[in-house]
């Protein structure tokens, strides 16, 4: 019996090539589009989950209550990992983890720049990271050990075994290597190529080692069996009693984030957590399913459109004693083979595409033929996709009446016309979802992009500031402004684009004792203002000519308004223990990302010591020349350090890289959602041109002219678009809606989007529609009204 469904499904297929192209080809492309979004819905799902024991990782972050809202970080003090440890018996393990750095690594004559971090003693014990050499309890145990990855090993000493208690060079100083470790994979949340021990980091920077400031994060691993809300009971006001600062005015309350959701649930807002790159996951798990109901559709209306075709089939075999099972079962094995058919097709297509596909995400997908998930995976999308797409067609031909049938009376009902158009209009307010979510997308984007941030990004160029350029600057930047292409150099504490640094120790002449505020920070050096274009609004810049300005603040608009100063030049402030004055007003400037509002921040002048970003302008139009400028000198200077540099441009343009590559997957499923729709609207169009075949015969025979049977018949389908324009218009309004509020700065919704994107639905379909109704508007009349 499967034999022969088999050979009757492939009859039919070969019987109706166009059909079947037009219809496998529609499947394959959604199955294909659905399984590609899958493949990165997967990978984004296990990113950050690779460990062990993940149930009980966690990392402590903070909530910040102060001036009325909550900032909720992950940084905090650098005694906290060993403090929980000591006080908190639920906790196994703790360490705290510096930020990413990169710096330049060197073995004997070998040297590379290198990304890593400062890492307590535990960290290898609380994550379960193979190591090739040394243990997790002597990786880290020592000031001067330092554990390297598989690939520093390899590039320094050859073999990972070979490095073991060798010395590596870093920021002046010899390390022993104490451990190798396993390359860490794409999908973990942390990157670093290198780890040093945590006591050398607080003697680096003892700042660390008072309660009062924050900066590194802390990870710990709780007890077998322990309860994490009875650990963060313990953590709320842990900070009580340590941090002078906390006050009524201002707390800080610490809280547990499971490490399983620091990937995808990285947003908070006021205190509760808002979102993160989930919703980008559960965006293209609906884009997915999407795509296959699209695709699933089509078929549907595809196989429907061909009925009468095969209603006198089904008459015949019916009289002949085959039972509505049977012909169930006959016509399901047909979809069953289209869609294994397109599923193949659907495999090879991404294969074809995950290289292109993998450049966009910047991911290393591929087809895991050997993870019984992806089995599980595939199975799945092809039974759902067979049964969907052949579930209606089969019920509705297998209860076809055969006395109609043979009597040539058969006429499909209001209702399933009715059902046929309501799946073509679902199918456009899903591809109209898609393209007014391109559209939002890319106009957005190019709003970021051109938004005035207060400074110039143009021709601004950033360097490390690292060896004796660091030690020597003044003489760097002298020498650098004598050469071709530079128009003028500084440097600063945090990066412009990034900066974290909050403090609430600022005092000024007429505050409230009660009151607490934070404000951004950072340090810079002579000429910053001049070098980022900033617009001063009241006062000057620091200069050398003034000496006290070691001792004296710039600060932007919104610092001066909650100062509450009328005119705050000259006037005091209090930065931690440095008493100074106000010496400059900018106009705002953002420091940091458009998703959120323009802080306070306080700018101090610091020559002493020079922080990792040197900035440099170059003059318009020789950025080469700058460049083989700053090189020179670099390698004169720092012969031992790699040259290496970035755009402040381009470094803007990747902080929204989450973004963009969200924006052009939308606008190319958007485009395929479009297409495979537009086959399903060929499919109706086929199957009312054929039902009204009569009808145009005796329109023509009557006077009808071409034009006015090719409205006719058009007109029928614009109505469905139309249909699908207003259905999708409020929906496609309320979720680009939730998704721009998540920046503070915006474009503004208008109408024009949602006409635009009406507008090019309509067009696509009457494009699509008008060959069949060309065709049918041609017909002879003569052939139309003969009877068979």
């Amino acid at each position: 019996m499967l034999n022969n469904y088999f050979k009757i499904a492939c009859r039919n297929i070969v019987r109706n090539k166009a059909f079947s192209a037009i219809n496998i080809m529609g499947l394959a492309l959604g199955i294909a589009s659905g399984l590609i979004l899958l493949l990165w819905v997967q990978d984004e799902l296990r990113t950050g989950r690779q460990y062990a024991d993940i149930g009980r990782l966690f990392r402590i972050m903070e909530h910040e209550i102060a001036d009325g809202r909550i900032v909720t970080d992950e940084d905090t003090p650098g005694l906290l990992a060993d403090e929980v440890k000591s006080n908190i018996p639920e906790i196994a393990y703790a360490a705290g983890i510096s930020s990413n750095e990169e710096h330049v690594l060197s073995a004997g004559e070998k040297s590379s720049r290198l990304t890593g971090c400062f890492a307590g003693a535990d960290w290898f014990h609380i994550y379960n990271i193979p190591l090739l050499a040394g243990t997790a309890t002597s990786a880290l145990s020592m000031p001067d050990n330092i554990a390297i990855s598989r690939k520093v090993a390899a590039a320094f000493f050859n073999e990972p075994h070979t490095a073991l208690g060798k010395n590596i060079r870093f920021d002046g100083a010899d390390y022993k290597v104490a451990a190798v470790f396993e390359d860490l994979p794409q999908q973990s949340t942390d990157k670093y190529d290198y780890l040093l021990n945590w006591q050398r980091y607080l003697k680096r920077e003892p700042w660390l080692t008072v309660w009062e400031n924050t900066g590194p994060g802390t990870r710990i691993q709780l007890k077998q069996g322990t309860d994490p809300k009875k650990v963060e009971s313990k953590l709320k006001t842990f900070l009580k009693g340590r941090n002078k600062d906390i006050s009524a005015a201002y707390n800080i309350e610490l809280f547990l984030q499971p490490e399983a959701d620091v990937y995808l649930y990285s947003n908070f807002s006021n205190g509760q957590r808002d979102g993160g790159r989930i919703g980008y996951v559960r965006l293209f798990i609906i884009v997915a399913a999407f795509l296959l109901l699209i695709a699933t559709i089509n078929f549907m209306n595809l196989s429907t459109a061909r009925s009468i075709k095969r209603a006198k089939e089904v008459g015949v075999r019916k009289a002949i004693g085959a039972q509505r099972l049977s012909l169930i079962w006959q016509f399901m094995h047909e979809a069953l083979l289209m869609t294994v058919i397109a599923t193949i097709l659907a495999i090879g297509i991404v294969w074809l595409s995950l290289p292109f596909f993998n450049q966009l995400t910047d991911k290393t997908l591929s087809l895991p033929f050997g993870d019984p998930s992806f089995g599980l995976l595939l199975l799945g999308i092809l039974i759902v996709t067979a049964l969907l797409s052949g579930s209606y067609p089969a019920f509705f031909l297998s209860a076809i009446k055969p006395v109609r049938v043979l009597k040539g009376t058969l006429q499909t009902g209001p209702r399933a016309q009715l059902f046929r158009r309501g799946l073509v209009v679902f199918q456009f307010v899903l591809s109209i979802l898609m393209i007014v979510g391109t559209i939002v997308v890319y106009q957005q984007m190019k709003y970021v992009q051109r938004k005035n941030l207060g400074f110039d990004r143009e021709n601004l160029i950033i360097m490390r500031g690292e060896g004796s350029i660091a030690m020597h600057f003044q003489t760097f930047k002298q020498e650098l402004l004598q050469q071709p292409g530079i128009q003028s150099v500084s440097h600063m504490q945090t990066n412009p684009l990034r900066n974290r640094n909050t403090t609430d120790v600022v005092s000024w002449q007429g505050k409230d004792p009660g009151l607490a505020i934070q404000f951004n920070n950072t340090a810079v050096g002579y000429d910053f203002v001049k070098t980022m274009h900033l617009q001063i609004l009241h006062g000057r810049d620091f200069s050398p000519a003034y000496g006290a300005d070691s001792a004296n603040y710039l600060i932007n608009e919104s610092t001066a308004k909650r100062l509450g100063y009328k005119d705050p030049i000259g006037q005091p402030l209090t930065f931690g223990k440095q008493a100074g004055t106000i010496v400059g007003v900018l106009k705002d400037f953002h420091f940091n990302s458009l998703h959120v509002p323009i802080r306070p921040i306080i700018i101090r002048l610091n020559e002493k010591q020079i922080y990792d970003n040197i900035l440099i302008k170059t003059q318009p139009g020789q950025t080469k020349q700058a460049l083989a400028s700053i090189e020179g000198l670099c390698r004169k200077m720092n012969p031992d350090y790699p040259f290496t540099y970035s755009f402040l441009d381009s470094d803007f343009q990747n902080s929204y890289k989450s973004e963009t590559i969200a924006g052009s997957l939308i606008a190319i499923f958007a485009c395929l959602s479009i297409f495979i729709a537009c086959l399903g609207l060929f499919g109706l169009a086929a199957f009312m041109a054929e039902q009204r075949t009569k009808e145009i015969g005796v329109r023509k025979v009557l006077g009808a002219s071409v034009t006015s049977i090719v409205r006719l018949l058009s007109g029928d389908f614009l109505k469905l678009v139309f249909a699908a324009i207003i259905i999708a218009s409020p929906l496609a309004w309320y979720t680009m809606h939730q998704w721009l509020d998540t920046f503070s700065y915006k474009i503004s919704l208008s109408w024009s989007v949602f006409l635009l994107a009406g507008c090019i639905a309509i067009i696509i379909a009457i494009l699509t529609i008008g060959f069949q109704s060309v065709k049918a508007a041609l017909l002879n009349p003569v052939k139309s009204l003969k009877e068979e």
